[in-house]
């Protein structure tokens, strides 16, 4: 079967996580078929954003521990050694969707758990359902999160909170999740907000949304004086461009923008 798969329409890519039998639970085929999916829709001019979800009862239950194990030193050397820029090949699961230049939105449910949390934090924007299941459950295996945590979430979550989290293994709810920080806002339906709020966004200036998501990526490390002037960059390569000024006429003739995709 397929791991993932892609379906694009009116701009929005929908990226599924396609193995709900064992919950979208993360073995080598699945690791690299997500990473395939990313680095092929980063290329896409004519995708402005990317939805994320699973198939099935869960979002992602996190590492297929008995499926890797199986592999042998082959398969950990695979997982832990092989890098494309400074990610290795688990990490590049979630850093890819960060990496890319597209807004990405994870809808959750079920279990999203271990791999699968971190999977998640790779999007820009996470809606859960309230009873959603969400761990970071590495240390039930005796490990710590490997798959970019330190950068998708730690800047943006309070460290106690997360040290409390990794240390227990603890299961919290998806509205729980919501109220630390780790996820945007709970939804009954994730997928169909999730695709609505991507439509919306992909209704505005694909460059000027680029542009803003390489803004708060980039400028979340940097001082003041460093980070005033990448928004004076960013802006001057926005601010009289084609599409800034058809979504300028568009909202005075009170019209939808007809935007051209990124170069």
């Amino acid at each position: 079967m397929e791991r993932v798969t892609v379906e694009i329409n009116d701009g929005v890519a929908q990226v599924t996580l396609n193995r709900p039998e064992k919950y979208n639970a993360l073995d080598m085929p699945m690791f690299r078929a997500i990473v395939a999916a990313g680095r092929s829709l980063a290329e896409r001019r004519d995708v402005r954003v990317v939805v994320l979800h699973g198939k099935g009862p869960s979002f992602c239950s996190g590492l297929d521990v008995a499926s890797v194990m199986a592999g042998g030193p082959k398969t950990m050397e695979e997982m832990i050694d092989h890098k494309v820029g400074p990610a290795n090949l688990v990490q590049q699961t979630a850093w890819v969707w960060r990496e890319m230049p597209q807004p990405v939105i994870a809808a959750l449910h079920g279990h999203v758990y271990g791999g699968g949390l971190q999977l998640a934090l790779g999007a820009d924007i996470r809606l859960v359902t309230p009873d959603a299941k969400v761990s970071v459950l590495e240390i039930v295996w005796g490990l710590i999160p490997d798959m970019g945590i330190t950068q998708t979430l730690l800047p943006w979550v309070r460290r106690d909170v997360l040290k409390e989290l990794t240390f227990t293994g603890r299961t919290i709810s998806g509205q729980e999740a919501t109220d630390l920080g780790l996820m945007t806002r709970v939804e009954g339906d994730p997928l169909k907000e999730a695709l609505l709020l991507a439509q919306e966004i992909a209704n505005r200036n694909p460059h000027a949304v680029q542009a803003a998501k390489r803004l708060y990526d980039t400028a979340a490390t940097m001082n003041a004086e460093d980070s005033f002037a990448l928004e004076l960059e960013l802006q001057r390569g926005v601010l009289g461009s084609p599409n800034q000024m058809e979504a300028s006429m568009a909202r005075l003739q009170r019209r939808k923008p007809n935007f051209a995709d990124p170069e």
